[in-house]
């Protein structure tokens, strides 16, 4: 099995976006391990609305609180442990979206990095194109690199700003690899040209 763990420089960045858009590029399927916020909505939905041919395997942890893993966890009496955590059997390619950004934590000792430790797939990390892009991208890279990981691509979401691109691949040494446009709807995702990349 091959395959991609997609994380970002915070929540909301558009990992989820960028999860479907991947998942219909490669025609993969798709796992989120932890998914926090139920009682709002399902971010396999959208991956379902824009790749329908997926196959989606369920999440080890659903969580209805709209909080970081372990808070929403502990909301309902649950613990969250790394070792609940085993990639699904598939032959082909496998999408997988973590929850928050790299340090979101899991339990009291375990942050989301370990769990991509754990998984040992190839990273790609989403970030907004706009202001504010380098500090927040290039600390995510940092972070990711002082455990041993290095994101093997970074995919912007927003207008294309050419010089925030530059200086993510000058200062970070990870190539940006995609830009995701701003988007009005799912309609516009689905219609987005298949990502060329093949990080595997």
């Amino acid at each position: 099995m091959t395959g991609i763990f997609v994380t970002g420089t915070d929540t909301g960045v558009g990992k989820s976006w960028v999860s479907a858009w991947l998942t219909r590029s490669w025609q993969a399927a798709y796992w989120k391990p932890v998914q926090s916020g139920t009682q709002e909505g399902w971010d396999a939905d959208l991956v379902r609305q824009v790749a329908p041919m997926a196959r989606i395997f369920p999440s080890r942890h659903a969580l209805p609180a709209p909080l970081s893993p372990d808070q929403a966890a502990a909301q309902i009496g649950v613990s969250i442990r790394l070792e609940d955590f085993v990639l699904p059997a598939h032959d082909g390619v496998l999408v997988v979206e973590g929850a928050g950004g790299v340090l979101v934590p899991l339990n009291a000792t375990t942050l989301m990095a370990d769990l991509m430790a754990r998984l040992a797939l190839p990273i790609a990390l989403v970030a907004r194109s706009g202001l504010g892009t380098i500090n927040h991208t290039l600390l995510t890279i940092e972070a990711l690199r002082h455990r041993g990981l290095t994101p093997s691509g970074v995919i912007l979401v927003g207008s294309p700003q050419t010089d925030n691109r530059a200086a993510i691949e000058h200062w970070g040494g990870v190539p940006v690899v995609g830009q995701v446009p701003p988007l009005a709807d799912v309609a516009a995702l689905a219609r987005l040209p298949p990502s060329r990349w093949v990080p595997f």
